[in-house]
């Protein structure tokens, strides 16, 4: 592995938590009754799924510098689903299980920032 692939996995393995806090978040919205009549916010789900997966296949195949790059193209998708949401939610349902989703999809996205810019490789 070069130098530049092992630090690539650094980072995404740093990321992998809270990529499966994101992917559980978006379980949640995916399945929310409340979210089904609100195509604009069904964005949310998807756009967290998209982000998620787009960096899969490079990891697979262990081209961990791709995966980051992807993963790092994705985020500003990512940033702006969470703004969407966090603007909306109280809409749909002000239910501690929205509150919630929303403090952990805000937490989760600025800690996955931080990492994303952190060691700014390839």
């Amino acid at each position: 592995m070069t130098g530049e692939s092992a630090q690539a996995k650094a980072i995404l393995d740093q990321a992998a938590p809270q990529l499966a806090h994101l992917w559980m978040i978006r379980t949640f919205l995916k399945h929310a009754e409340e979210v089904q009549d609100h195509d604009d916010v069904l964005e949310v789900p998807r756009a967290l799924f998209d982000a998620i997966r787009a960096a899969e296949p490079s990891m697979e195949a262990g081209d961990y510098a791709r995966a980051l790059h992807k993963l790092r193209g994705k985020f500003p998708k990512l940033e702006a689903a969470r703004d969407l949401y966090l603007a909306r939610f109280r809409e749909i349902s002000d239910h501690t299980n929205h509150q919630m989703a929303a403090q952990s999809l805000d937490a989760a996205v600025k800690a996955l920032g931080r990492i994303l810019t952190s060691g700014q490789s390839g």
